[in-house]
């Protein structure tokens, strides 16, 4: 089956979006409420939603700080559009595009999450992308990551691997976004986020594949 571009892969897949992220992925009815309470709650705090779909995580972030001002950033308009309809008397500032490119600010932001994402990237992109992303939040800011991980560095590298072939199938070039999984190991993902200069990153959480990271300005 030919590599979908990305934010076509998620619009096609809208209906039953949520049923099979919550239902789907193992621990995740578990680890997007724990994600959601490591968040800030004091009120109108400014929180960074990146790759916010549907905005499943902040099902249960806004019962606990429904004053906080989100910016959501996602690749499909679809999935922003059901993100607004859910939380119509949110403070909602929803962009269209990626969070790779999209300017994210200087010291804006309280904190910043992103639930089952960041997988899809290399380590030379993640790493330039933590240092934006390490600018973007205010002094004493925090970054929350939940994602599916490699099991080990023959896994990990494996699915690089995969993804050159498929590409070269494909004939497509090597900077086109598309929908492929290419997870990192816990310990390389965390390796990145102090590379990039966050001053501690630890893992608080694990469910099967997924694990639940939190990294300090």
């Amino acid at each position: 089956m030919p590599l979908e571009e990305m934010g076509a892969f998620f619009a096609r897949r809208l209906e039953g979006y949520d049923a099979h992220m919550l239902w789907d992925i193992a621990g995740a009815e578990e680890f997007y409420p724990v994600a959601a309470a490591l968040l800030p709650a004091f009120p109108g705090c400014r929180i960074l939603d990146l790759g916010c779909g549907t905005g499943l995580e902040l099902e249960f972030f806004f019962p606990r700080n429904p004053t906080a001002r989100v910016t959501g950033i996602d690749l499909s308009a679809e999935m922003l559009e059901a993100l607004k309809r859910k939380f119509p008397d949110r403070d909602l500032d929803l962009r269209l595009g990626s969070y790779l490119h999209l300017p994210l600010g200087e010291a804006e932001y309280d904190a910043a999450i992103s639930v089952e994402s960041l997988h899809h990237f290399a380590p030379n992109v993640k790493l330039e992308f933590y240092r934006r992303l390490l600018a973007a939040l205010k002094p004493g800011g925090c970054f929350i990551l939940a994602d599916y991980f490699a099991g080990s560095p023959a896994e990990e590298a494996a699915f690089f691997r995969e993804l050159e072939a498929q590409k070269r199938h494909d004939g497509l070039a090597d900077d086109v976004l598309v929908h492929f999984d290419t997870p990192l190991t816990p310990e390389h993902e965390l390796a990145l986020l102090r590379e990039a200069g966050f001053s501690s990153a630890e893992r608080v959480g694990m469910w099967e594949a997924t694990s639940l990271i939190r990294a300090s300005r």
